[in-house]
């Protein structure tokens, strides 16, 4: 297997090498709330959501007029047709019930049924149990994987666990050399092969972490689309391998989505998880244009926890997601 370890400290890889995605600078010495991070990354969200409710709910009553005019806000911010009409015939209810007769009361009714349609996809990730407690991420290239790798590695660094990375995507140019950016910045042990079977440096990186006593391993995999089924085959091999390191591994399977992909996300959770068993979600990118919707599409069609969210390019940018927060920014 011949993996080589990237230790803290060691020279950083040669600026010249490709890599295709650039790690961020450290956030400044402001110190920001994670609720204020959270309400600018949903800002533009909210920007396209927020004047449209208003309009919508200024007539103060619901109505047929209203509730299709709420219907296709909601189709056109991702949220699916399942989830839509979930959150129309609870609108309806609750204004029946409540006898809503102002535009606040009405925006307060869906935020509500918005927090109850989501609250079962807030399961924090428990990482008690194991020793090392093995994370498998997957997730197509694009979605922010390997950076979210690096920002996982300070979270749980900054909860005191001691870290150590497994370089699994042997087949994205520079992704090696990505990863142990990431382990320089957070003084994190990256183990790594210069090419070879995936499978290969997640079995020595378990190894390795059994033997140091790590807390927690973070394997890396190569990304690869849904729609192809021989590489899906290959990732479901690395869980194999995963298992043969150690029987009751991986202790968690996240996979990572783009917030911005749209109804796209639910063909990716149902085709790993179909092929590595998916345990849980880190959503990326919501501070681009993600409409957002795609999280009610997932709790009604696919109720995977999401475990983490990331709403910005820094590395305390990814954080437990929490649905009330979450909405609370969505609506403010």
């Amino acid at each position: 297997m011949f993996g080589f370890l990237k230790k803290p400290g060691a020279p950083a890889p040669n600026a010249d090498s490709p890599v295709s995605a650039p790690v961020p600078d450290s956030p400044p010495e402001k110190q920001v709330s994670w609720r204020e991070r959270l309400s600018k990354g949903l800002s533009r969200t909210r920007a396209q959501l927020g004047g449209k409710l208003k309009s919508i709910f200024a007539r103060g009553k619901v109505d047929d007029e209203l509730l299709e005019e709420l219907e296709t806000l909601l189709l056109t911010s991702d949220v699916g047709v399942e989830a839509t009409a979930y959150l129309l015939k609870e609108l309806q209810a609750r204004s029946k019930k409540d006898k809503l007769e102002t535009p606040e009361a009405i925006q307060q009714a869906l935020s509500d049924a918005l927090i109850d349609l989501l609250a079962p996809l807030e399961a924090p990730l428990s990482i008690e149990g194991h020793r090392p407690f093995i994370i498998m991420i997957a997730g197509v290239n694009g979605a922010g994987k390997t950076t979210s790798i690096g920002k996982l590695a300070k979270y749980f660094q900054a909860q005191g666990k001691s870290v150590l990375l497994a370089a699994g995507d042997t087949f994205r140019a520079a992704a090696r050399e990505q990863l142990q950016t990431w382990g320089e910045r957070n003084n994190v042990t990256v183990i790594a092969q210069e090419g070879g079977d995936p499978g290969a440096v997640i079995f020595d990186a378990i190894a390795s972490a059994k033997a140091r006593g790590i807390d927690i391993v973070l394997a890396d995999t190569a990304g690869r689309l849904p729609t192809q089924l021989h590489l899906m085959e290959e990732i479901a091999k690395v869980r194999r391998v995963i298992q043969k390191a150690e029987p009751t591994g991986p202790h968690e399977t996240l996979l990572v989505l783009d917030a911005n992909i749209g109804q796209n996300a639910l063909q990716q959770v149902r085709a790993f998880d179909q092929s590595i068993q998916v345990s849980g979600l880190v959503l990326t990118k919501l501070d681009g244009t993600a409409k957002g919707g795609v999280i009610a599409a997932i709790a009604r069609q696919y109720p995977k926890p999401i475990r983490f969210i990331g709403v910005g390019e820094g590395i305390d940018d990814l954080r437990p997601f929490a649905v009330r927060e979450f909405v609370e920014a969505l609506f403010e």
